[in-house]
């Protein structure tokens, strides 16, 4: 995501540019009042401090080279781009009144910096919670994924109607399954391993027997499971 973050990085450097342009290039002073008085800097220094925070929330959310982490950090960018569009309005109009007083410049940029930061802050912790939600996700649906696609390899490698009956019956069983899983599921998981591993042991030997016997053991645990992930 770096090529990314590179064209982000030379639009905001225009911006900055710009900014910097329209502060300094314009007339300096009107109707007898300097511009450079009352509110300006602080002012100007809070947009620029916003604009380096926002370029630094960009870096962040953009170093990663997973899409959907990139995805997961877009709500950083919108928000540190909400708050720098707002201290560019309100410090704008302090560097524009002229005789505002200082202080009060600095207390509604200061005011608009820390609503940003807090949403910011706020914003990396629910990115940074979805994405453990989602690992804790799809290390509890590996099994069931994981079971679903050795039946359907098993499926395609068995020899004869019966054998592949019996593994389209597993393949289905274990397709339809909740896929969801938990420790208290550990023991019947592993026993489904162990008698799939067996079955697909006798699928291979041509063992028409011993295929439709596990065949429906296998599908027996795995509905025992289904009725534990109910409870």
């Amino acid at each position: 995501m770096k090529k990314l973050f590179k064209s982000y990085a030379v639009a905001w450097a225009v911006m900055l540019a710009l900014f910097n342009v329209a502060c300094f290039v314009s007339p300096s002073e009107a109707y007898g009042m300097t511009k450079f008085g009352g509110a300006f800097w602080s002012g100007y220094i809070f947009i620029t401090l916003a604009f380096v925070g926002q370029l630094a929330c960009a870096y962040y959310a953009f170093d990663t080279k997973s899409a959907k982490k990139l995805f997961y950090n877009i709500p950083i960018v919108k928000v540190s781009y909400t708050g720098l569009a707002l201290t560019l309005i309100f410090g704008a109009l302090c560097m524009a009144v002229p005789n505002l007083p200082n202080w009060a410049g600095v207390m509604v940029c200061a005011v608009i910096l820390a609503f940003t930061v807090v949403a910011v802050i706020k914003a990396k912790v629910v990115s940074d919670e979805v994405e453990r939600i989602d690992d804790k996700i799809k290390a509890q649906t590996n099994f069931i994924k994981m079971l679903t696609s050795d039946a359907e390899s098993l499926m395609a490698r068995a020899k004869g109607d019966e054998a592949k009956t019996a593994c389209k019956k597993v393949y289905e069983a274990a397709r339809y399954s909740d896929p969801m899983s938990n420790s208290a599921l550990t023991d019947i998981e592993a026993k489904i391993s162990e008698r799939f591993d067996a079955f697909g042991k006798s699928v291979v030997s041509g063992n028409t027997e011993d295929v439709q016997t596990i065949s429906d053991e296998v599908v027996m645990l795995i509905s025992d499971r289904n009725k534990k992930c109910k409870v």
